[in-house]
């Protein structure tokens, strides 16, 4: 199958959550992009460069109905302060750790669009393994072309 380039997006109204327990808003988007479709992406908007996380789009499909995740990224059902079912979203790195909740009906509708653009089970049919292989070698010739640079130059 030819690979797409549809993308879904959905803008989010996020909660970031601070060690207290506080919430402040924080201005988020959900991305898909059928090219790449095992992953979804998270663009937070808390300064003047967007922050953008990569993830399974299963780990957050799973995540609506349990907890779920390993490494950088976990993701929950919970209830926020009012009672409305919200989506937590815990990610980290060597920077440090942001805690973010998501209205549940919002995440969903945005994953509801992503599995009628590409069903479940019908991922590996949107990738180019040609053009996945021809990057990866290119990316390979460079990074052995780069080392040689650096050991011969000095």
């Amino acid at each position: 199958m030819e690979p797409t380039s549809w993308v879904v997006s959905r803008n989010l109204a996020l909660e970031l959550i601070d060690v207290t327990g506080e919430a402040s808003r924080l201005d988020g988007e959900l991305e898909y992009n059928a090219a790449d479709p095992f992953a979804v992406t998270a663009v937070f908007r808390a300064g003047e460069t967007p922050i953008r996380w990569v993830f399974a789009r299963d780990l957050l499909a799973e995540g609506i109905f349990s907890p779920v995740g390993e490494g950088d990224v976990h993701v929950w059902p919970c209830l926020d302060i009012r009672g409305n079912a919200v989506v937590i979203l815990e990610l980290t790195s060597p920077y440090g750790e942001a805690l973010l909740q998501a209205s549940s009906s919002d995440v969903n509708d945005f994953l509801q669009h992503t599995f009628d653009m590409v069903p479940r089970g019908t991922e590996d049919g949107q990738l180019d393994i040609d053009d996945t292989v021809r990057q990866l070698l290119a990316q390979s010739a460079w990074g052995v072309e780069g080392q040689h640079r650096r050991d011969t130059a000095g």
